[in-house]
Formats: C-alpha cells, structure tokens, sequence
C-alpha cells in the first residue's frame, strides 16, 4: 500500500499535473466569467433586439399547460422544448472557444519566435562564367609579365 501511495505521490508532483490542475481551476474561473458575459451583456441586448423576449422563454411548446380547477395555470403541466438557454449555452461555447484559440495562438507564435535561429548569413553568388574566364585571361596576362 505504501509503494501505491509513493507511485501516486510521484504522478501528482510532476509537472504536468501540476500544470493541468492549474489550467482546471483558471478555466473554471475564465467559464464562470464568459458565462456571465453571455447571460449578462449579451443575451439582454439579444433579447431586446427581439422584442423584449428572455432567452430562458424561448421554447416550442408541445402541450399547452392546464388550467386547474381553481382556475390557475399549473405550468407543471406544460410539455415544451425549451431551446433558449441551449442558445445561450452555444454562444457561450463559441465566445470561450475563441478566446482558448487567441490564446493558443499567440503562445504558438512566442514558441515560433523562441525557436528560429538567427538567419545564415547567404552564401556569396557563384562566378558566373564571363567572370570566370575574365579572372583566368588576367591570371595569364599576370604570368607573362
């Protein structure tokens, strides 16, 4: 039992989890901070775009609610497909989906930059072949003399 424990310490202190466990809790934190950008700032400016309609209403109703005998709406009763909030869940989605891949890609174009070497400095041009035949005439003009 005491090996496990040891095996278990070891896999919990490396880096990687560590790093993981850390990436958990600030992406708690960063859904709980876009969740309410949605539900917050974006849903009531869409919401009064159509009308002054909260997302949360939004539904397809299936079956109308009954009307009890004392003469109250039990919305108990009432049989709908509510797809408001799964917009509101998407929109969410999609804002912290961008936001991870901003987030990717500027750490990839740090990584990018880190790893580039210096540029070679380019090779000098080969002769070309009038140059070649200019430096052998002046080497045998500067033999005979």
């Amino acid at each position: 039992m005491k090996k496990f424990f040891n095996e278990f310490k070891t896999f919990a202190m490396r880096g990687n989890v560590i790093d993981l466990a850390v990436g958990v809790v600030i992406g708690g934190a960063f859904g709980k901070i876009t969740t309410s950008i949605v539900n917050d700032i974006i849903m009531p400016l869409i919401s009064m775009l159509t009308g002054g309609i909260s997302f949360e209403e939004w539904k397809w109703v299936l079956k109308e609610a009954v009307v009890n005998a004392e003469g109250v709406i039990d919305p108990a009763t009432e049989v709908a497909v509510k797809y408001g909030n799964t917009i509101a869940i998407i929109i969410d989605f999609i804002i912290i989906a961008f936001a991870v891949f901003c987030m990717v890609k500027a750490i990839n174009s740090l990584h990018r930059k880190k790893e580039e070497p210096a540029p070679e400095p380019a090779p000098e041009p080969e002769p070309s072949a009038e140059e070649k035949l200019l430096s052998e005439i002046r080497d045998l003009l500067k033999e005979k003399n």
